[in-house]
């Protein structure tokens, strides 16, 4: 069964805009752009129709414009960026931990819903925390209109975590929930924990600890 997200997509594809798009499936105009927004539009006859050539013209001028600068500023990034050493990859996921971690309670937890954040996450806690993959347990919050199995499938998936490690799995179920608000996390939001379980060398309580010197000792330098 297609999501929100996969119609909004085929409908792109197939050449609608966002205002056509947004009418057939319920979904806002902000949160098509973050769906769509790096697939290129072109107008079907039946946009073309309700919205005119010359109208069309200069929306397509712009939408070519814009193509075009993502591609550049994307070749001066990664020019810029280069090829990230050990080093850099462990202040990256600082500054992850900084922003998405529990920072209270001396519990390692990482939530975010973007499955990149997550894949780092888990990578620089083994890395540099030295935990074993059995240490990570995941909790997952999705919405009434998501499919558990397919929730939990993903995200088994990306994360190389086996499904026995994931621990619950929460559903939104509240009614007051506008209809264009669906969708727009179409993985939920994945909580990564740590547990011990009295095999984790420092144990949590001091690789909390840790972690909590490597963003004390980063943020007082700047």
């Amino acid at each position: 069964m297609d999501t929100l997200r996969d119609r909004a997509i085929k409908l792109r594809i197939a050449g609608y805009s966002y205002g056509m798009i947004g009418e057939k499936i319920g979904v806002s105009k902000s949160t098509l752009s973050n769906w769509l927004g790096k697939i290129p539009f072109k107008p079907n006859k039946e946009v073309v129709k309700k919205v005119g050539m010359a109208k069309l013209k200069s929306a397509l001028y712009k939408h070519r414009l814009k193509f075009e600068n993502i591609a550049k500023m994307k070749m001066e990034a990664d020019i810029d960026i280069g090829k990230l050493s050990k080093r850099d990859i462990f202040m990256l996921g600082i500054g992850v931990y900084l922003g998405e971690g529990s920072k209270s309670q001396e519990e390692i937890r990482v939530v975010n819903s973007d499955p990149a954040i997550l894949k780092l996450a888990v990578k620089w806690l083994r890395e540099f925390g030295k935990i074993d993959i059995n240490h990570i347990r995941v909790a997952i919050h999705g919405y009434p209109d998501h499919n558990i199995n397919e929730l939990l499938s993903f995200w088994s998936e990306t994360l190389n975590i086996p499904p026995q490690q994931f621990i619950k799995t929460n559903i939104d179920i509240r009614k007051n929930k506008l209809e264009s608000k669906k969708r727009k996390l179409p993985y939920g939001t994945a909580h990564l924990y740590v547990r011990g379980g009295g095999t984790l060398p420092s144990g949590v309580k001091g690789l909390h600890r840790k972690i909590m010197g490597w963003i004390e000792s980063s943020v007082k330098q700047i």
